[in-house]
């Protein structure tokens, strides 16, 4: 009787009212979608003839034209059947009294659509006919039988989705329909190698893959719906680190549990260097003379996709500057801008809401200009969070400018911008994979997203991993950009993993967290790849050799008092998988190719190691 009752008050009232300022519940939600939309199914045909089945939620003013508002995804655009509905519509309740046609659809080969599952399909650069199709040409045939086949269309589309459904509003956006004016890829993924959710830098992510393949499942031959007897994969332990470590070499995952029926986990384990399948893949090099605006966003403690936004921006700003474009980073883990709070994360907290600030003051206004004319949010080229003072920074450019400066490893533990001045200074450790250092203090399975904050105290006591820590810092250091560590090593081993993390340790007088070490940035690098990811090469033991590379960007305020904390170590299990420490081809290696290594960092005159930064100034 109640749904009943919210269907008839929501029926009476008129897209022209004014709506409560307070938020519906989800009661309250699901029955405004019934009141004031209706549901279609359309299997709308592609180019090549296949047909992608697409649900379409029209409001049911007839006064009015309403732009499309497209999602694909590869998780099923359920509820199916024109009579079962979404329990809400578009990105927060905004778009949803606004009012929007929304568009919903199963991409290529995925539950009730026809054709071949290709995971992160491959952009064709070059298109000869009609049976070379890519994402950018799903897109632009949806739109285009949208345009031209739904009644009550204003003539405009935007396109929006978070993690893999950001990935095909990233793709959608290439080679745009004329229609399509505007688009909104979140924590989209960008290069799966390339530091995005399978590889960094060429260290497996085993944690979070081992548990996403393990449910995205078998290919299928014919359209079919979401199985209801589906089951999250069952690990039988709540402790991770104990369960990959009994798992052993990663060949193990299909031999006893894939049992080779996933094959998109084989094809990880199968492009262990970036070769031509993971180049094919990669869409950076196709954003080109995007027509679109484009509002990218990604979270700053995102444990699945941070570095995708931060790549796709920087390829707009490189190969399509005439793009209006614009970047928010926010506090947040990976889709937390679109739901909850925002306003803390573990113990950490930001001082303010900052997901509703964005949905409110940034997304909602972008589409409503580009899509309905509304007027103009004149949104800043980057809007970034700034933790530490917990502040949102507007800058004309991302990377924002600043002195470029090195915080350098010394003897003792020391790390200071002044470089070391002794002529031979060493640290070293072992690194045994028996016992490798765990990513987190705590017990947890899988990835937890906590992580990316997680207090480092339980690693600076391990022997295994090195800690530089600065002075107590007189005033503001603010860091911002892409971290950049130079180091200079040496390993008794024939490969090895460097993780490289960036802490702010907080005073000990600090109220309730006192001496916490939270955890801003933490990248690991394999250093068969130290010269080349397409063509690894193996360490010669007890041979000076470097390492460089960038970690992903950060926008940390170091604040007066405390300190700034690098920690080196070779394992950070089972974030990442184990290195042997023996050169080869990790996934076909046996417990018997797994060494204990002795790893060796420099910093001397001639040996510098550090990580390099850009010090901004603070906001005015």
């Amino acid at each position: 009787m109640r749904l009943v009752a919210l269907l008839l008050l929501f029926h009476l009232g008129s897209w022209a009212q004014s709506t409560p300022a307070k938020p519906l519940t989800a009661e309250e939600q699901a029955a405004y979608v019934q009141a004031n939309y209706t549901k279609y199914e359309y299997r709308i045909p592609m180019r090549d003839g296949k047909r992608l089945f697409t649900s379409i939620y029209m409001p049911k003013d007839p006064l009015q034209t309403y732009p499309f508002l497209l999602s694909r995804t590869p998780y099923s655009c359920s509820p199916y059947g024109v009579d079962r509905y979404r329990a809400s519509l578009g990105p927060n309740e905004m778009f949803l009294k606004s009012g929007y046609i929304f568009v919903y659809q199963d991409v290529r080969g995925r539950y009730m659509s026809e054709g071949v599952f290709v995971e992160m399909t491959p952009h064709r650069a070059l298109k000869r006919g009609a049976q070379d199709v890519d994402e950018a040409t799903d897109t632009y045939d949806t739109i285009e039988w949208l345009v031209k086949n739904i009644k009550g269309n204003n003539g405009k589309a935007g396109i929006v989705g978070i993690s893999y459904p950001g990935f095909y509003a990233a793709a959608g956006m290439i080679e745009a329909h004329p229609a399509l004016k505007a688009a909104s890829p979140q924590a989209p993924i960008l290069d799966l190698f390339l530091g995005d959710d399978a590889y960094h830098n060429g260290a497996f992510y085993l944690a979070a893959n081992f548990g996403f393949y393990a449910f995205f499942g078998k290919k299928k031959t014919e359209p079919e719906l979401p199985d209801p007897n589906a089951r999250r994969f069952e690990f039988g332990t709540p402790d991770g680190y104990q369960f990959y470590r009994d798992l052993g070499p990663l060949s193990n995952g299909d031999e006893k549990y894939f049992k080779h029926e996933s094959p998109y986990w084989t094809d990880l384990l199968a492009h262990t260097s970036y070769d031509e399948f993971w180049k094919s893949r990669n869409l950076a090099p196709h954003l080109k003379a995007v027509t679109p605006a484009v509002l990218t966003v990604g979270g700053w403690f995102d444990a699945e996709d941070l570095q995708g936004p931060l790549r796709l921006d920087a390829s707009l700003s490189k190969q399509s500057p005439v793009t209006q474009h614009t970047l928010v980073m926010g506090p947040w883990v990976h889709g937390g801008w679109a739901r909850g709070q925002g306003s803390k994360l573990g113990p950490v907290s930001f001082g303010q809401k900052t997901s509703p600030w964005f949905r409110e003051n940034v997304e909602f206004p972008f589409f409503e200009h580009h899509l309905k004319g509304a007027p103009d949010p004149k949104l800043s080229r980057a809007i970034v969070f700034e933790t530490g003072t917990n502040r949102w920074r507007h800058f004309d450019s991302w990377p924002p400018q600043g002195e470029t400066k090195r915080l350098y490893f010394h003897a003792g533990g020391k790390l200071s911008f002044s470089p070391p001045t002794e002529a031979e200074s060493l640290d070293e450790y072992l690194s045994d994979p028996a016992k490798p250092v765990p990513f987190t203090g705590y017990t947890t399975l899988g990835m937890a997203q906590e992580y990316m904050v997680s207090d480092q105290r339980f690693a600076s006591s391990r022997p295994d991993v090195l800690s530089y820590l600065s002075d107590v810092l007189e005033e503001d250091v603010i860091v911002a950009g892409p971290l950049q560590p130079h180091l200079f090593l040496s390993s008794t081993g024939t490969d090895a993993d460097y993780i490289v993390k960036l802490i702010d340790v907080y005073p000990n007088d600090f109220p309730e967290h006192g001496g916490y070490e939270q955890l801003l940035r933490g990248e690991p690098f394999r250093a068969k790849f130290r010269e080349s990811f397409e063509r690894p090469k193996p360490i010669e033991p007890l041979r000076l050799f470097e390492v460089n590379f960038e970690m992903p960007d950060v926008c940390h305020s170091f604040r007066r008092g405390h300190r700034i904390l690098v920690q080196v170590q070779s394992s950070w299990f089972p974030l990442v998988d184990l290195n042997p420490q023996r050169f080869g081809d990790v996934p076909n290696m046996t417990r018997g190719d797994f060494v204990k290594a002795t790893q060796r960092v420099y910093h001397d005159a001639k040996r510098p190691s550090g990580i390099g930064v850009t010090v901004i100034q603070p906001a005015p």
